[in-house]
């Protein structure tokens, strides 16, 4: 399985981080030969929010394929006004087995056409915002993660590790998701 998370200037570092290391330390754990990389839209290095450089594996015209698409947010206004991001993912969750955001990585999927109908999250602070620009999905609150068919969305920053815990479990299993948290030394907040 290839797991590719999307990164971009001012990603929030956690959102793309946190989701690296539980794919990560899964894959260490159980062993396997899966794929936990990151890509961007140049192959140069990106700068996350506060200036954090991040070099991604791969760019949108080299990346290997990919199963599991995680889409970050950060500071995505920009992102939204980029044809060729969008179409990309577009493209790549079309093809993915499954497909997933945190934090304001949703606005990019429902720019991209993909959430539309589907129950959603977001940070709390940009949910408002979410339902007034695509009022074609229906959002809501108080949820670490919402799934529904192949596409989870996750709310705000920390989120992110509790979802992808979650989709550990759904792809593995759950003792391994377990396994991995523990690994993590991290509590996880199993309710959505």
């Amino acid at each position: 399985m290839n797991i590719g998370i999307y990164i971009y200037d001012d990603a929030e570092v956690l959102d793309f981080s946190g989701p690296f290391e539980v794919f990560s330390t899964a894959k260490r754990l159980a062993n396997n030969n899966c794929q936990v990389f990151f890509v961007a839209e140049k192959n140069k290095p990106v700068l996350a929010r506060a200036g954090f450089s991040v070099n991604p594996h791969y760019s949108f015209a080299d990346h290997p394929a990919i199963d599991l698409l995680i889409v970050v947010g950060g500071v995505h206004t920009h992102e939204l006004e980029k044809p060729a991001v969008i179409s990309w993912i577009r493209k790549n969750a079309g093809t993915a087995t499954k497909v997933a955001s945190v934090c304001t990585g949703a606005f990019l999927l429902a720019r991209a056409d993909l959430l539309n109908g589907l129950t959603v999250t977001t940070h709390w602070e940009d949910q408002t915002d979410l339902a007034n620009m695509f009022p074609n999905l229906n959002m809501i609150a108080n949820k670490r993660w919402v799934s529904q068919g192949k596409f989870t969305t996750s709310g705000g920053i920390s989120a992110g590790i509790d979802m992808s815990l979650q989709l550990v479990a759904e792809l593995i299993s759950p003792e391994h998701a377990e396994l991995t948290a523990r690994q993590m030394d991290y509590q996880w907040h199993k309710n959505t």
